[in-house]
């Protein structure tokens, strides 16, 4: 090993669970700076098929947690997203988007408008450097202008555990009832006796899931303690990403950047009624007349046989032009067939429109295919 592969090493940033991982035989990976378990002892494979028949864990505390706190926080991130944050219910989140002033996507992000007087806010890992700057840019111009804000960047960790049997493993740790805990909501609560917790109803897997904040000296306990119901087993990086492509969902940096925009991207659904209305959010005059016109590409999904479809492949439409790009792709594990996403031209965005990819030099026959392509499993109510 070089000295300089060595360095590099050294240089990448651990969650509270590094050691954790690497005494469970996980395997570590370079991602968005930090050092990540890509997987365990398990195959990928065999990750992915527990997740979405049982349960898993995954380390997301890489991730960027943030508060913001004041009477004006709801304009603030109003300021900088496309959700519509004061319809909200208590303890109720939202999936919104950090837009520029030409339309592109700076970030995705959850918002939860808790009733503890500020907003909880997760963005990516990727994107932490440019979202704490731009955001606290943004607070530098509503406190010159007199506006009551704050923002408080959290120390905590954070785990996610998806899969069916979630809410029967967890229900044993919590006194609340977790039938009332629907998709998107939160609410704080100990977990397993350890205080100070944070439980959301969410997750990047397409199954019934939670992510769990907890303070960094109880996430080793927190996590040996789930890993107690054999129902639990970790899974990495690798199988957090060909679950969250079966169930339709963008990865930042591959599929939505700031060179697309939320109608490109297809992810109108993002943008609040009344913030199509107010055209208040950045790259608003772009964005909602897109909305109603057409977009000269769209973001869909593909499905082939033969060889495995990745990121950059090119899109080909029946007589050989070059029609778009693969942004996302992998054999999946559920369905034993090639899933994809990628941009193509509006005309071929149909579904059920046949198609060709180029792998290997070599035309392989495609076709678009809707979104998720393995249904999913979110708990909305009793």
């Amino acid at each position: 090993m070089s000295a300089d592969f060595k360095s590099y090493k050294a240089s990448l940033k651990r969650t509270p669970l590094y050691d954790f991982h690497r005494a469970q035989g996980g395997k570590m990976v370079e991602f968005a700076g930090w050092s990540m378990p890509v997987q365990y002892k398990d195959s990928h494979i065999a990750s992915h098929l527990h997740t979405r028949q049982h349960c898993s864990i995954f380390d997301v505390s890489h991730m960027l947690q943030t508060k913001v706190y004041g009477k004006d926080r709801v304009k603030f991130i109003e300021s900088l997203i496309v959700g519509d944050v004061a319809e909200l219910k208590d303890n109720q989140g939202t999936l919104s988007l950090f837009t520029n002033t030409k339309g592109g996507i700076m970030d995705d992000l959850i918002v939860t408008k808790t009733d503890q007087e500020y907003l909880y806010v997760v963005s990516n890992a990727g994107c932490a450097d440019k979202d704490s700057a731009h955001m606290q840019a943004k607070l530098q111009e509503f406190k010159a202008a007199g506006h009551d804000v704050d923002l408080e960047y959290m120390e905590e960790s954070l785990i996610a555990l998806q899969g069916p049997s979630m809410a029967r493993v967890l229900q044993e740790g919590v006194c609340d009832d977790l039938s009332k805990l629907s998709f998107m909501t939160s609410v704080l609560t100990p977990v397993f006796g350890v205080q100070g917790c944070r439980v959301t109803r969410c997750g990047y897997t397409g199954e019934d899931g939670v992510e769990i904040s907890v303070p960094c000296e109880s996430v080793v306990a927190l996590t040996e303690r789930l890993l107690v119901n054999s129902e639990v087993k970790l899974a990495g990086l690798g199988a957090r990403d060909s679950l969250r492509l079966e169930a339709g969902l963008c990865l930042y940096g591959n599929d939505i950047d700031e060179t697309t925009t939320p109608v490109e991207a297809s992810l109108v659904w993002t943008i609040g009624k009344r913030r199509r209305q107010a055209k208040d959010f950045p790259g608003a005059d772009i964005i909602v007349p897109q909305i109603k016109a057409k977009t000269q590409r769209k973001r869909v999904g593909l499905i082939s046989r033969g060889p495995p479809v990745r990121q950059h492949t090119p899109i080909l439409g029946p007589d050989g032009r070059i029609i778009g790009e693969v942004t996302s792709g992998c054999p999946s594990p559920c369905l034993k067939q090639n899933v994809a996403m990628g941009y193509v031209e509006m005309s071929f965005s149909k579904v059920g429109t046949p198609i060709q990819v180029e792998v290997r030099k070599k035309m392989t026959p495609a076709v678009v295919s809707k979104m998720p392509f393995v249904p999913t499993n979110y708990y909305t109510g009793c």
